[in-house]
């Protein structure tokens, strides 16, 4: 395995396999890896004959008051894990990298009609920062398939719409998310959770379950099924950004006569940021 990290360097040993006739697999991550980016690289290698994976920490996606400093940095843990599953490149850029001429300047991608909600209304910026990076990923390595984990389910679909409006020649991968054994599913910013706030955090996982289980079984009073959801976080010591039952695919309102149902969450418990999803169809 190697790991490069200037887009001379990677575009060099990507074109001899491209030139053998090699299916490229990609990986997008900002680092700090556990099981459930492992998962997608295992997917990965499945997909294509080379698995390259990104590393890098995008500023253009963190607001104000975020974690971009204090978000962890560890290539070499990073290294050691991905060459375990087998991953063949890591890219690893500097900011200075992908942004030469800095961030005010930087052309921008943006998806609309997805991104104005959930997680979009209150990140404002967030996915333009997203679809700016992995624009650039995407034009820098040019893979055939690129593999995203369900977990970010908002952003899957805001990928999915740049990469058809924009004809790139990419198939998306949606990977299930990997869950710890109580449910909470697994982030990087798992790790800033105290250990009382780890205890509660698979409330969150709990209630997505328990709202699809209501939805299979009939109940189609949505509104009263957020209001629920969002007042027993708060009784649990979550900070309830939102808790909506949307279609599937547009991420609007859901309606009683959908069929493709998903639940999307967002909240803090204490300054760490958790979101999920669940999803059902309905007979």
């Amino acid at each position: 395995m190697r790991t490069v990290h200037t887009v001379k360097e990677l575009r060099a040993m990507l074109r001899a396999r491209r030139e053998r006739g090699e299916k490229i697999a990609f990986v997008p991550t900002m680092g700090n890896l556990h099981q459930g980016h492992i998962e997608l690289v295992q997917n990965a290698r499945t997909q294509g004959d080379v698995v390259v994976t990104s590393i890098f920490v995008n500023p253009m996606q963190f607001g104000e008051n975020e974690d971009l400093d204090a978000y962890p940095r560890t290539l070499a843990e990073d290294q050691k894990a991905l060459e375990d599953a087998g991953n063949h490149l890591i890219f690893a850029p500097t900011v200075r990298e992908i942004y030469p001429d800095g961030m005010e300047g930087q052309t921008r991608v943006v998806v609309p009609g997805l991104t104005e909600h959930h997680c979009g209304a209150s990140r404002p910026g967030h996915f333009t920062g997203v679809a700016t990076v992995v624009t650039l990923l995407f034009n820098i390595v040019q893979p055939d398939v690129a593999l995203f984990g369900e977990k970010d389910f908002q952003q899957i679909a805001v990928i999915r719409k740049m990469v058809a409006d924009l004809f790139m020649p990419i198939r998306i991968v949606a990977v299930p998310t990997v869950r710890e054994e109580d449910g909470l599913a697994m982030s990087s910013r798992n790790g800033f959770l105290s250990e009382t706030e780890r205890e509660r955090a698979p409330v969150l996982y709990q209630l997505l379950t328990e709202t699809a289980k209501a939805i299979a079984a009939g109940e189609s009073d949505f509104t009263s099924l957020q209001a629920g959801a969002m007042a027993r976080l708060r009784e649990n010591g979550f900070q309830p950004d939102y808790f909506n039952v949307v279609q599937s695919e547009t991420l609007q309102p859901a309606t009683a006569s959908d069929a493709q149902i998903t639940v999307l969450a967002a909240a803090k418990l204490g300054s760490t940021r958790l979101i999920d999803n669940i999803s059902l169809e309905k007979d």
